[in-house]
């Protein structure tokens, strides 16, 4: 792949002039092979870069200015998007390249993954924990000996209670039978000392129809 730069040698403005020679220097420095295309002297060099420059790209008057760039046939951006790229030092992904090994480039598209990779990790690691952190309360876990240990006490409480019933009840029937019992002997006692009463009336009668 060879990174093609579009430039005007006979420019008269300084602004371009400054500009092909930043991004000019800047890929030497990063000893990036590229090839120099002048649009001044050659009329296909600018037709071409005109044509290819994407329609969002261009500017109001339709009429791309240089230094553009292209890696082969795709274009990668003019002298503003170069210098972002170059600031945030993401040149190499701005020209389609992959980063030598070694540079801050390469050093900074491991490091995400590596972040990625240790997150994942960590997200791992932080489930595992949460997963032998969480324990059942002692109290679920016996939950069903203590159910059944209560439903025991329960029942025992509830035959004891009909136990206790049972027997108040026999007592109240008892003392019911020895309340009917007196009851019945006073009765009898006060029938016999009424009779014992008549009978001594008839005798006094008795005698004194005799005395009469």
């Amino acid at each position: 792949m060879v990174i093609k730069v579009f430039l005007a040698s006979a420019s008269g403005s300084t602004a371009i002039k400054k500009k092909q020679q930043d991004v000019v220097g800047f890929l030497e420095a990063l000893k990036v092979d590229y090839a120099q295309l002048d649009i001044a002297c050659n009329e296909d060099n600018r037709m071409w870069m005109r044509e290819n420059v994407p329609e969002e790209k261009k500017p109001a008057n339709g009429i791309p200015l240089p230094p553009q760039i292209f890696n082969e046939e795709d274009y990668c951006g003019d002298y503003e998007t170069f210098f972002d790229a170059k600031e945030d030092n993401a040149v190499y992904s701005f020209l389609g390249l992959p980063p030598p090994p070694g540079s801050k480039e390469a050093g900074q598209a491991e490091t995400p993954l590596a972040v990625e990779n240790g997150t994942r990790g960590d997200e791992a690691n932080a489930e595992e924990n949460l997963d032998e952190s969480i324990e059942v309360p002692v109290e679920e876990r016996n939950g069903n000996a203590h159910g059944e240990e209560e439903e025991q006490v329960a029942d025992g409480e509830e035959e004891r209670g009909e136990g206790d019933e049972e027997e108040v009840a026999d007592g109240e029937t008892a003392e019911d039978g020895v309340t009917q019992g007196d009851e019945e002997e006073d009765t009898d006692g006060i029938t016999e000392e009424t009779a014992q009463a008549e009978d001594v009336e008839e005798e006094e009668e008795e005698e004194e129809e005799q005395f009469l």
